[in-house]
């Protein structure tokens, strides 16, 4: 069972289920192979954990369809997996994220090294020692997710032998796409190629895609590179289906060990035994044609989401960061999680994500807030005074 994020771009959703069904093709042929979706898309998780109990499968091995383990991997794809296996007396397992993995670093190291032999072709070559790097992941509330984007980050660049690394981060932390390039771009490489290490397109990636071009459009000394996200690489493939057979294993791995409600980590130490509770419920299934679901249908942003209505109702942090973009609306294409996941019960994390009894819940949840929300290259530099 692939456990996905969902998106309210159609693309995005299109790209994942191929990849589902590019996966058997890794397994045991034996095996039954289903998806779902934790929230906008259909199916939604449940529908795939219906759809193999009703082939007759007894237990499952749920594999996070996530790179890195942070809130929707740690508390909300665990509370949808936990409370079906209640209810219909399923055993049903639950194998880690795809992590830093050499596989997955081979996959994106491959994604970058097109992209510059085709801009040589192009534009002529330029030396890797010439070219600044700049790794863009998602970004989270959880410093263990960012943390192993900065690992992957490093790994790519001394594998590829650039001139200089920088990482950026879509959304939640710091430094944000727009900041992290313009930073790139003051240290004087002829080059610089943006890999975003996502695995499917999305309003994220055009995001990213978005600042590049605008941050290309006032450096024109410096040749911006786009390199392509992971998508359906085989080495991507291969890491999935190791993710669910290594679940059969006499010992299998333990998922994010650096996990923050595990454990005291520096700045979240509050965290530790939040319960996993998920709150997507609301948005389960809602599907890429929702209201306010496309850039199309907003009139604040221009050609690409940038984020500014993430900040819908939140006052600026510091009085130069007033501006004029304080709107009223949420055209909710990018659900980007500006807090961490806590909760006040007392209960400990346990070791694979399960809990012994469910929680009900309601959609008033309480968020602890992210400890950095108020930094300039953070969310907050999405508001900007105009001249």
């Amino acid at each position: 069972m692939i456990c996905g994020h969902g998106s309210r771009s159609q693309s995005a959703v299109d790209e994942f289920a191929v990849l589902a069904r590019k996966l058997p093709a890794h397994l045991p042929p034996d095996w039954k192979v289903d998806y779902g979706y934790l929230e906008f898309a259909n199916p939604v998780i449940r529908d795939g954990l219906d759809r193999l109990r009703d082939a007759g499968c007894d237990r499952i091995l749920a594999v996070p369809g996530m790179l890195f383990a942070a809130m929707h991997a740690k508390n909300d794809i665990p509370t949808v997996l936990n409370t079906y296996a209640a209810k219909h007396g399923v055993d049903v397992r639950y194998g880690r994220e795809l992590g830093v993995d050499p596989k997955m670093i081979a996959a994106a190291g491959d994604r970058i090294a097109t992209a510059l032999a085709e801009a040589d072709a192009a534009h002529g070559p330029v030396a890797r020692h010439d070219t600044c790097l700049v790794v863009i992941g998602r970004g989270a509330s959880d410093p263990d997710a960012n943390g192993n984007v900065a690992k992957v980050a490093r790994m790519l660049h001394e594998g590829l032998g650039t001139g200089w690394l920088e990482i950026g981060y879509s959304g939640v932390t710091f430094p944000l796409v727009e900041p992290c390039l313009e930073h790139a771009a003051k240290l004087g490489y002829a080059r610089i190629v943006v890999f975003p290490y996502f695995l499917f397109s999305g309003i994220l990636i055009d995001r990213i895609y978005g600042f590049t071009d605008v941050v290309a459009a006032s450096h024109p000394g410096t040749q911006f590179v786009k390199a392509g996200y992971l998508g359906d690489h085989p080495k991507v493939l291969e890491t999935f289906a190791e993710r669910a057979m290594e679940q059969v294993g006499e010992v299998p791995p333990p998922n994010c060990a650096m996990c923050k409600y595990r454990t005291q980590v520096l700045g979240f130490e509050a965290e530790v035994g939040a319960v996993q509770e998920s709150h997507h419920h609301h948005v389960e299934g809602q599907g890429a044609s929702a209201p306010g679901s496309n850039v199309a249908d907003c009139t604040l942003c221009g050609d690409f989401c940038t984020g500014l209505c993430r900040l819908e109702g939140e006052p600026a942090h510091h009085h130069d960061h007033h501006g004029d973009h304080h709107h009223h609306h949420d055209h909710g294409h990018s659900h980007s999680h500006s807090e961490s996941h806590a909760h006040s019960h007392g209960e400990s994390h346990a070791h694979a994500h399960s809990h012994a009894k469910s929680h009900s819940h309601s959609h008033d949840h309480h968020h602890a807030p992210y400890p950095h929300a108020d930094h300039p290259h953070g969310p907050e530099s999405a508001r900007k005074t105009k001249a």
